[in-house]
């Protein structure tokens, strides 16, 4: 379930918001002015999002690395002398 409740709602029912995540496994985002800023999730959901985002990283230094081993390295002083630092 994925509720939509504006944040002076949300506020005043903080403890029941988060007992639905918590235990009914809802998801509720928060508007404000009408639109949404942020949600409120179970645990494992963030969890989820995390382990997902690291694998990307890991996925995407893994292939920085095979580039950096096959095409070579620029040395920090010519990139510097570049940007003009």
């Amino acid at each position: 379930m994925f509720d939509t409740m504006n944040s002076t709602d949300a506020r005043e029912n903080l403890a029941d918001v988060l007992n639905r995540v918590a235990y009914a496994g809802d998801r509720v985002r928060i508007s404000r002015r009408g639109k949404v800023v942020a949600a409120v999730v179970p645990i494992e959901d963030l969890e989820l999002i995390e382990r997902l985002e690291n694998e990307i990283d890991i996925r995407e230094a893994e292939k920085a690395l095979r580039e950096a081993r096959t095409k070579g390295t620029i040395p920090l002083e010519d990139v510097r002398e570049e940007l003009g630092l």
